[in-house]
């Protein structure tokens, strides 16, 4: 299996030491199967958290998008129990908390505490799975911190088959939800179905969600959903700009994590998220000192100088 290869490989440290040539560490990789198959199923979420995650930013839904990761954590952990793959109780449970969500509009905004307590009770429920499941804890493991090198030819599929189709309603409701997410008052007095919207937003927001958890999990779902958008948004203000942005940013963080991961017996959601945290802080930090600059040069001075 791959997973029980991948851990082997792990835990007697057999890879070989990186030879910092990008193409042979590249081609020494792709020698092991399990990583192939994480490299694609990677690629395939990291573009599609790219472009979904522009308009979870954008709509403010950033905790919404949180809340369906653990709501659906209690539906892949049901899953499990019953004996069947995580992936169809998480994608139940998400895509059907999802419309709810969407269903409520803006007033979302106002729903943050209710949002919140049926949160802690999806994971309460989530817990009382786990309780009652009588195998091995790797596949909760995964769920909620994500194991992209155990995945199968079969897991590859489905992420692919949920990844196409996602991306294509996102193009088919590229402008009308672009406009929403900028002013949904405005969008619904020209007539644009922002509720409708908002629900068919939700439900594609939950297909990312199962997607995204079989690389980084549930607790981590931000770093490639939230944490790219929210640094493109930072660096250009041109919707398709900060959509490619955010795209390239997820794969440059899956596929960097990925070939540390390999050489490391730390996992690849630690390397994923650190990459995210680290990129993020940086633009902040090149934000701020942007605005304390730009000031100093209209003004004609130095910086340091005082102009007091």
């Amino acid at each position: 299996m791959p997973a029980e290869f991948a851990v082997l490989l792990k835990v007697t440290n057999t890879a070989p030491p990186p030879s910092w040539n990008p193409l042979n560490d590249l081609a020494m990789m792709t020698q092991y199967e399990f990583m192939v198959h994480a490299f694609q199923a990677g690629t395939v979420v990291a573009i599609v958290a790219g472009v979904i995650g522009y308009f979870v930013v954008m709509r403010s839904s950033a905790f919404a998008a949180h809340a369906l990761s653990h709501i659906g954590f209690a539906g892949a952990t049901g899953a499990v129990v019953l004996g069947v793959s995580p992936v169809f109780g998480l994608l139940a449970f998400t895509v059907g908390s999802g419309a709810i969500i969407g269903a409520l509009g803006n007033r979302i905004r106002g729903r943050d505490v209710t949002i919140g307590i049926v949160l802690a009770w999806t994971l309460g429920l989530g817990v009382l799975f786990i309780s009652l499941y009588t195998g091995y804890a790797t596949e909760a493991y995964a769920i909620l911190f994500g194991e992209i090198l155990g995945i199968s030819d079969r897991d590859v599929a489905i992420v692919v088959l949920a990844g196409v189709p996602t991306l294509l309603v996102l193009a088919l409701l590229y402008r009308p939800l672009l406009f929403s997410s900028v002013d949904e008052n405005l969008a619904a007095a020209r007539g644009v179905p922002v509720t409708g919207l908002s629900i068919a937003f939700m439900a594609v927001l939950a297909l990312a969600v199962t997607e995204a958890v079989q690389v980084v999990g549930v607790l981590l779902i931000f770093a490639l959903i939230v944490t790219p958008a929210a640094i493109a948004v930072r660096w250009t203000r041109r919707p398709a700009a900060a959509i490619a942005v955010a795209t390239g940013l997820a794969l440059l963080f899956t596929w960097i994590g990925l070939s540390m991961a390999f050489y490391s017996p730390h996992p690849v959601s630690f390397f994923i998220t650190s990459l995210a945290f680290g990129t993020y802080l940086v633009a902040r930090v090149g934000e701020t000192l942007a605005r304390r600059v730009q000031p100093s040069r209209l003004l004609g001075v130095a910086p340091w100088v005082s102009t007091s």
